[in-house]
């Protein structure tokens, strides 16, 4: 270990720009063992490690690159799995940069920080390959059982949990396919659809029950749910879409970001999708304007060059440096040809016969910070202009849909945000053994803390049936 002063950060080997950018498969290569044990060996192995701090998950981060470094790889996995329910997804999908990598000791001391999300990956990929991840079996079968609604990352990192301690766990969701946003929000050049479904697969093989194509409140009542289980949680997450008003902004060729990678992802597992046919989600031929600045909107951008698109382009109303979205992503999108339009704002949309033509842009400027500390965008008065658009994506972020309405229920209490309100470490919420976990409770946020969330509120659960089962016995 310590080899940070002799070798060199070293990523895995990425795709050409002009290579990848004509499909949906992963763009880095993966690690080769001597290359995984180098990279691994540069860790410092920190008194306090901030990687460890910073992760939502607090993975072992040092011990399992210490064991890829010496040649371990099992027990580096299991040390990886022992707090992360899916570290080959999180590998791929995490704004390490952000979090573990962006806190490395050595990249403050300017040698660049270790490649954690590299090395987290190659390891259960390794795992996968030699057959170490085995279905769950518990020791001892309950006959208590777990609803879950959602079956995103939240929903099944907890129904890993639960499975392990003999629960058994039912998980409805509205998709045909589990995973959530994993399946159907992130694009295949983040994260093979592969990659999830084995998962998935996994979880069916230890015991798992999902329930598909099953919208709550319609298909089965919330109460029903209830009273079949002996708790219940909520991970539905959130899927309603920040909306634009303004002159046009009903024009057909208008979309929202969750319908457009949804249609992409279907494509990707052979599905045959209308609307990726008669053209009104396939940015093939058009020019394209995503509006937005986070991951979900470099998620579109990238994926409709990838459709053909004449041109990309990003609108977002802050810089570069005050941007939501992962830099690693932005680089990405530059790379592949999408051109960012920065400090520009939507104030409605032109149309021709109906449809869209252009996106009606505000120059704006930075200002006095606002109350989060970011600087407030202010409006460029006199620099208005048209940006020519036949596809514009609106990727704006999410919001909770109304689930005590839609699910006809009463006692279930949201905060003034529309989320769920539930105990911050339990998820417990107002109804007797109802939790929630995930965006439904913090707003759109990281895969990685609805993990985090799932985990933890799973214990809960499980803290709860046990006392349940004791009054039971008395």
């Amino acid at each position: 270990m310590l080899k940070f002063v002799s070798v060199d950060r070293d990523m895995p080997v990425k795709r050409l720009a002009e290579e990848r950018n004509k499909d949906f498969q992963e763009i880095y290569a993966e690690y080769a063992d001597e290359k995984a044990k180098e990279q691994s060996s540069r860790c410092s192995q920190c008194g306090v490690p901030y990687c460890q701090a910073h992760c939502p998950l607090h993975n072992n981060i040092p011990d399992w690159l210490n064991m890829t470094a010496t040649g371990r790889l099992e027990e580096a996995y299991q040390i990886s799995q022992a707090t992360n329910s899916f570290p080959e997804i999180c590998g791929r999908i995490c704004p390490q940069d952000r979090l573990c990598e962006g806190n490395c000791v050595i990249e403050q001391s300017g040698h660049g920080t270790v490649t954690i999300g590299s090395v987290e990956k190659y390891i259960t990929d390794t795992a996968w390959e030699n057959g170490w991840v085995k279905p769950i079996v518990p020791v001892m079968e309950r006959d208590q059982s777990v609803g879950i609604i959602g079956a995103g990352p939240g929903g099944m990192a907890a129904a890993d949990i639960l499975r392990r301690q003999g629960i058994q766990v039912t998980i409805y969701d509205r998709y045909d396919r589990a995973g959530g946003l994993l399946t159907y929000g992130i694009p295949g050049f983040k994260l093979e659809k592969d990659v999830v479904m084995r998962r998935v697969e996994q979880l069916e093989k230890s015991g798992v029950e999902f329930v598909l194509n099953c919208n709550v409140g319609e298909d089965i009542s919330f109460d029903a749910i209830r009273g079949k289980h002996d708790a219940v949680m909520i991970a539905t997450g959130v899927y309603k879409t920040r909306d634009l008003s303004g002159p046009g902004s009903t024009a057909t060729g208008i979309e929202r970001a969750i319908d457009y990678l949804t249609v992409s992802n279907k494509l990707s597992f052979g599905d045959d999708v209308a609307e990726y046919e008669d053209g009104s989600l396939n940015a093939a031929g058009k020019k394209v304007v995503v509006i937005g600045g986070g991951d979900t909107a470099m998620d579109c951008v990238r994926t409709a060059v990838r459709q053909g698109a004449t041109s990309v382009k990003c609108l977002y109303r802050r810089d570069r440096a005050n941007m939501p979205g992962s830099q690693r992503e932005v680089q990405n999108a530059e790379e592949e040809g999408v051109e960012f339009v920065w400090l520009a704002a939507p104030q409605g949309f032109t149309e021709t016969d109906g449809n869209v033509s252009g996106v009606m842009v505000q120059k704006m400027r930075l200002g006095a910070p606002d109350a989060s500390g970011r600087q407030a965008p202010e409006v460029i008065e006199g620099a208005d202009y048209v940006e020519d658009a036949d596809l514009v994506i609106k990727a704006l972020g999410f919001e909770p849909e109304d689930l005590p309405k839609l699910w006809g229920t009463d006692g279930l209490e949201v905060t003034r945000w529309g989320t769920i309100k539930a105990e911050f470490k339990t998820g417990k919420t107002a109804l007797d053994g109802v939790y929630a976990v995930g965006d439904i409770v913090r707003g759109a946020s990281l895969v990685v803390w609805a993990i985090k969330d799932g985990r933890d509120s799973a214990e809960a659960i499980l803290d709860y049936l046990n006392d349940a089962q004791s009054v039971a016995a008395e």
